[in-house]
């Protein structure tokens, strides 16, 4: 019979949904598995000696088998026997002596998909339990938006790209990354929301709970906005903005940052994580002189920058392409005036809610781009450059 196991003592439970399945005989092992699954918050099945229970094998999103010490014993006939089940992935062989040659031959009869050694890859194997336990799926697509100077409308883009995102029924999460900005949940008229802000998670280390963080969030227009609240500019450590940005990413889904232009450690580790930037560039010559130095400091980290030109692009002003060409970066698109868009901002609607105009235009046809065959809600147009 399975059984299971918390702490140092049996018990009758079997262990939860989302949580691994053990399968071993030795007793110093499977405290050191129980010991790492309570570090990755999952609870898991244990078959201790014993075959697993029917259909937990093929069930489990992660199967961990310890080795067998003694490849004459019955264990590891019975090790042998796993593989009768199907194959399947998600199967990790738990082990202790690099050196022992019978572990590779036992990994090639049950299919594993990895070999592990404890202690070393004890921290690999907690965030691959915490992985299974969230259901952690493909990670979001992260997407930062900076300004070339300020007042560019940078926090303005990130907001419309958010909306647009959850418009289309995508899991979005906008990302208040600029302490001295004005709060993106004030251009979302959610700052009465109640929810977690920067403050209460600066003191975070370690590993998250995606789904955790999505639920204490304030939600506004079917997002989840993390940003600031109206006291004093807190400092947010590195460590703090690793832990909440890897949280983001393993949900799924789409994640926008408003980044600010002075690039300290806390932005880099936010920089590590994203997969495209937004550079918004104003028309003017000193705005490009000004988003070059910007370029050039987030470049060292982000490699995949592009530029979005905002305009008036009349006589008299540079054109979209000949800003990017300025800054030696590719082309995103370009931002037209929209004559209509502070007035609707200070009314307190959101940007890009009504999916009109430059602005929903652009960030429909981004996204649509950035996630291949999925659309992104509203109509096209806009222009956007790989």
């Amino acid at each position: 019979m399975a059984e299971s196991f918390t702490g140092d003592r049996r018990t009758a439970a079997a262990g939860v949904p989302g949580g691994p399945l053990i399968v071993t005989e030795d007793e110093a092992l499977l405290d050191d598995l129980l010991r790492l699954c309570a570090a990755a918050g999952a609870q898991p099945e244990v078959a201790f000696a014993a075959p697993p229970r029917a259909g937990s094998w093929e069930t489990a999103p992660l199967v961990l088998v310890g080795a067998a010490r003694d490849d004459r014993g019955a264990w590891a006939a019975r090790i042998r026997r796993l593989r009768g089940a199907g194959r399947r992935g998600g199967v990790l062989l738990v082990g202790r002596d690099l050196d022992d040659p019978d572990v590779w031959r036992q990994a090639v009869d049950i299919g594993a998909d990895h070999v592990l050694f404890l202690p070393d890859a004890e921290n690999w194997l907690v965030d691959r339990i915490a992985d299974a336990a969230e259901g952690v799926g493909a990670p979001a697509l992260t997407v930062g938006v900076i300004g070339g100077r300020g007042g560019a409308g940078a926090s303005t883009l990130a907001c419309a790209l958010a909306v647009t995102a959850a418009r289309s029924g995508r899991r979005t999460m906008l990302v208040d990354a600029d302490p001295l900005g004005g709060g993106l949940d004030v251009l979302l008229g959610a700052e009465r929301a109640g929810g977690l802000r920067w403050p209460d998670l600066a003191e975070s280390r370690g590993r998250v709970n995606s789904g955790a963080l999505e639920e204490a969030l304030p939600r506004a227009h079917a997002l989840s906005v993390l940003s600031w609240d109206r006291g004093d500019a807190v400092v947010i450590p590195p460590q703090a903005m690793r832990s909440v940005m890897g949280a983001a990413r393993r949900r799924g889904g789409v994640v926008v940052v408003d980044l600010p232009r002075r690039v300290d450690e806390a932005v880099t580790e936010a920089l590590e994580q994203i997969d495209v930037g937004l550079l918004v560039v104003p028309a003017e010559l000193r705005a490009v002189a000004a988003a070059g130095r910007v370029a050039s400091r987030i470049g060292m980290v982000l490699k995949d920058v592009r530029v979005v030109a905002r305009g008036p692009f009349g006589s008299g002003y540079l054109g979209d392409e000949a800003i990017a060409g300025l800054i030696g970066l590719p082309l995103a698109g370009e931002l037209p005036p929209e004559p209509g868009l502070p007035a609707a901002l200070d009314c307190g609607d959101a940007p890009g809610a009504d999916g009109r105009g430059p602005l929903a235009r652009f960030c429909s046809a981004f996204l649509a781009e950035a996630l291949p065959g999925t659309g992104a809600g509203g109509s096209g147009g806009g222009s956007v450059a790989a």
